[in-house]
């Protein structure tokens, strides 16, 4: 209960506009797994901290996650994959009325794991990773490819609903996560933190080599 009300009070602290309001409600009708807005205050937290000017996105969604993203910087450019047309075309409206036009917002209707591969190393503040867990260990190995040393990338929905926490809990995608995990807090490449805000936030900042 304690946890629960936490959590309704910290994302009743993050106001979202009628623009995301519309896009989260759209999400829903889709029936589209969207940020709770106490992630989204933290993704428009990171981009505004690191001053980031390109912002990458692994699922676009109705443009939820992506509007938090500018939020905290409105002067970068976002780029986004999703594999879903329906999905863009709600995401572009979503962005178009909060004054982001095409050449603010480029949205990418294709899979991720071909469109990643043929895109430029370090040439990104901020990836965001919110897409299929099944593709995420991958997901996440080009994000950090992609992202310039001392940018960050994130994942969300990294808790899987608690799942990674809870011993009992089995299944590919829980075992992907808890290895991503392990793999990522024990590298000298990055820093990294979890945030149990929403479904869980993780945080990993490509350090410069030694």
């Amino acid at each position: 209960m304690e946890t629960a009300l936490t959590s309704k009070y910290i994302d009743g602290l993050a106001i979202e506009d009628d623009i995301v309001a519309g896009a989260r409600d759209a999400a829903d009708e889709l029936g589209v797994t969207t940020i709770e807005p106490s992630v989204g205050a933290l993704l428009a937290l990171t981009t505004a901290t690191l001053h980031a000017t390109s912002i990458l996105e692994i699922g676009t969604g109705t443009g939820v996650s992506g509007l938090w993203l500018l939020r905290g910087a409105p002067g970068a450019t976002l780029t986004s994959i999703d594999t879903e047309l329906d999905h863009h075309s709600h995401a572009r409206g979503a962005f178009t009325r909060a004054g982001f036009g095409p050449a603010k917002v480029r949205l990418i209707t294709g899979s991720a794991g071909e469109v990643l591969p043929r895109m430029n190393e370090a040439s990104y503040d901020v990836v965001l990773v919110d897409a299929d867990p099944a593709d995420r260990i991958e997901h996440v190995e080009h994000a950090l490819r992609l992202v310039r040393v001392g940018g960050t990338v994130l994942v969300t929905h990294a808790l899987l609903g608690g799942r990674v926490a809870d011993p009992a809990q089995r299944g590919d995608a829980v075992a992907d996560a808890r290895a991503l995990l392990s793999e990522l807090s024990t590298s000298d490449a990055v820093a990294m933190a979890l945030s149990p805000a929403g479904d869980g936030l993780l945080h990993v900042t490509r350090l410069p080599e030694p």
